[in-house]
Parts: structure tokens; sequence; C-alpha cells
């Protein structure tokens, strides 16, 4: 593993997959073009192949340091946002009227 590849691992180390919650490694970064302290990476879940698109990674300041950090633990997040949601909140803006700004908290 070259170190920028090194690099991006640990960048990328304490994420995971939102579809299937499996963590990121070295093969999940697809390095696409390096030009001075600039790369442009695309990261793909190793294990579902779920696509999180590209990043443009400016390398030249990053140091790999304290390697014993354990990566966060991966928490359940609230439920989905369902299409009734949607369609809810959808009704609600499209009914509000000047005096928007009382939804708002104090």
């Amino acid at each position: 593993m070259t170190n920028i590849t090194k690099k991006l691992v640990k960048l990328f180390s304490n994420l995971c997959c939102s579809q299937c919650k499996c963590g990121f490694d070295e093969d999940a970064i697809e390095i696409k073009r390096r030009e001075g302290g600039l790369l442009v990476a695309h990261l793909t879940c190793p294990h579902c192949e779920k696509s999180f698109g590209v990043a443009f990674v400016g390398m030249t300041n990053i140091s790999l340091k304290d390697d014993n950090i354990e990566p966060a633990e991966v928490q359940d997040g609230p439920e989905p946002i369902s299409y009734d949601d949607v369609i809810d909140a959808h009704r609600f803006i499209r009914n509000l009227d000047e005096h928007w700004q009382n939804h708002l908290p104090k």
C-alpha cells in the first residue's frame, strides 16, 4: 500500500457505508488522478458496491499520527424518512403564509 493510499484509508477510517455499515479499506478507494498535492479519488463500498462519488483531496499537509485511535462505533440513527413524511412536509410548506416565522422555535 502506498503512502498516499495509507493516508486516504486513515482519512476514511472512521466512516462506514450508509447502506450496509461496512467500513472503508484500501479496496474502497480508487485514485483517479494526481496533480501536485491534489488527487481525485472515487469511494465505493467494498461490500455492497454503493458508490459515494468522487472526492478532491488536498494531500500536502495530511500526516499520519496516532494509529492507536479506535474508530467511533456505528450507531443506529432515527427511522428513515418515509414517503408520507415527505408528502406531509410538502403540504406544510405549501400552506405557509406570511406568518411562517411563527413556526420557528423561539
